[in-house]
């Protein structure tokens, strides 16, 4: 990455703009951080999740109409980090020197519900599933990742508190952000006394809907030579994408449905191509669309072993002092959710990390970056990065 950016996360409605819009702050902010002007980009990956054919095109047309390929990318709450991979790996390949992955999303208040009701819906075959596990209930998302928390909490006796402070530490990090949708502290009597959505599960564990955009340049290493850009370039030194497996429906478990083995086996790939550990990574942006995903990710990503996340909550791990700080940014409760814009969000937050530029948010002595990002239904990408100049 030579180049990031992002626009506020703000809540649907809250401010007077289109998606158009929301691109050409983040484009242009991203383009702005890299150097460089629109006509050097040889490819553009658009990703949206709730919008008409082309809307990708719409976007980048903000940004200069040079004729350039440009792909609409939609993946449910992994686009982002989906346009971000099919960019890297356009460059990674020889066929883009210069690329941007921009990601945006203008989104209804309220829960997500579906948009054409006369076919098959893509997370029917997940919910027919945890329904002969649990009881379904409305809405979906708060559902499926609540009973997959209720599950860890009869196997391993995790509990709501443990939850709930995820909560907690999330809405402080975000206290420190400038670009997050809400930016409060509450206490942990506050958090659980917050209105229910699904057992375990309160609001303030509950990312919200929001609107906004964000954007990455990704270049190749002699495009960085030439252009002078390696004090600045953040590598991708591990990358992977993966979609449902089949013990996602066979473990008969909420938490292999909300895609616990998918992000096992893409973090498993990531460390191997990229050479390290766990214990290695300094820092963590991670898909915390309800706490009780937080917690199920901390063991999936291989931070603590099966059942022991509640531990590493409980001991202060995951944050400033511990032995990593996930989520400085507030994460998706805090900061927001723009379905389509959450990952290359994460990415600007790591990128901003590792070149020592985040200021309050500042996690000393960064030097390896990790990101997760899931979308049910189902994809999840992994990626860990560490400063080009090292």
């Amino acid at each position: 990455m030579i180049g990031v950016g992002m626009t506020k996360f703000e809540k649907p409605g809250s401010r007077d703009w289109d998606y158009p819009d929301m691109a050409r702050e983040a484009g242009r902010n991203a383009l702005a951080d890299a150097g460089i002007e629109y006509p050097l980009v040889e490819q553009a990956y658009v990703g949206y999740v709730y919008g008409e054919s082309t809307s990708g095109q719409r976007a980048v047309y903000e940004l200069g109409l040079t004729g350039i390929p440009v792909i609409n990318v939609n993946n449910n709450c992994s686009t982002g980090s989906t346009a971000l991979f099919l960019a890297a790996q356009a460059v990674r390949g020889g066929i883009a020197d210069c690329a941007l992955a921009l990601g945006f999303e203008k989104m209804q208040p309220g829960s997500l519900g579906s948009t054409f009701d006369d076919r098959e819906q893509p997370m029917m075959k997940h919910l027919l599933a945890l329904a002969e596990l649990q009881d379904f209930a409305m809405p979906p998302a708060p559902y499926m990742f609540g009973a997959a928390g209720r599950e860890h909490m009869q196997r391993y006796g995790t509990t709501a508190e443990q939850f709930a402070k995820i909560g907690v530490k999330n809405h402080r990090h975000s206290v420190n952000n400038p670009y997050a949708q809400f930016r409060d502290e509450y206490t942990l009597d506050e958090v659980l006394a917050a209105k229910t959505v699904y057992d375990p599960l309160t609001k303030l564990q509950c990312s919200p809907t929001s609107d906004g955009s964000g954007a990455v340049v990704i270049a190749s290493e002699a495009f960085v030579d030439r252009h002078g850009l390696s004090g600045q370039a953040v590598e991708i030194v591990g990358q992977a994408m993966v979609t449902d497996l089949e013990s996602t429906f066979a473990d008969k478990s909420a938490i292999s449905l909300v895609g616990a083995d998918m992000t096992r086996t893409a973090a498993r790939a990531v460390y191997a191509q990229a050479g390290i550990e766990p214990s290695d990574v300094d820092v963590i942006e991670l898909h915390d669309c309800f706490s009780t995903n937080e917690l199920i990710t901390y063991e999936a990503l291989g931070l603590c072993a099966e059942g022991e996340g509640g531990k590493l909550v409980d001991a202060g791990d995951t944050t400033y002092g511990g032995r990593w700080v996930v989520n400085p940014s507030g994460g998706l409760i805090s900061k927001g959710h723009p379905l389509g814009a959450t990952g290359l969000a994460q990415c600007s937050e790591l990128t901003w990390q590792l070149r020592g530029t985040a200021d309050k948010r500042q996690v000393d002595g960064a030097r390896i970056a990790l990101q997760h990002n899931i979308g049910l239904g189902g994809a999840v990408v992994v990626t860990a990065y560490r400063p080009a100049e090292r």
